[in-house]
């Protein structure tokens, strides 16, 4: 059986950037990818919108599939029990059901996010360890 997929092509101009999706201190860009797969998987861009105050908490996603490409800025995660830093160039394969906890990012903060299926769950958990507080975005 063949997946109903359908074309999509989205410009820059096509799409902006909204708050309301599922952390309040992002912005996020639909690609238009959930529409074109049928609900399969989601493409979006997720910028900084606000400076970190407490992140978002440790938690899983109900996903198959997850990625997170850095285009611009940093952002630092727990996996698991890990400090990770990921820069501009770097690709996280979020494996499903690991815990983690972005806790800090740049105030130029901004990636791809590519996650199957289009709809995948957020679930708080407890964490494995402390998580350090974020940096304060200097006011130059």
């Amino acid at each position: 059986m063949t997946a109903k997929t359908h074309f999509s092509h989205v410009k820059p101009g096509d799409t902006a950037f909204e708050s309301g999706g599922l952390r309040d201190f992002f912005a996020y860009r639909d690609l238009g990818i959930a529409k074109a797969t049928e609900g399969k998987v989601v493409a979006q861009l997720v910028r900084a919108n606000a400076q970190p105050e407490a992140g978002t908490g440790w938690h899983v996603h109900g996903a198959e599939f997850h990625i997170v490409y850095m285009l611009k800025g940093w952002a630092k995660f727990m996996y698991e029990g890990q400090e990770t830093l990921v820069s501009a160039g770097d690709c996280v394969h979020q494996r499903p059901g690991i815990r983690h906890f972005l806790f800090d990012y740049s105030p130029d903060m901004e990636y791809l996010e590519v996650v199957g299926p289009a709809d995948f769950s957020s679930v708080g958990v407890d964490g494995p360890c402390a998580v350090p507080a974020p940096s304060r975005w200097s006011r130059d």
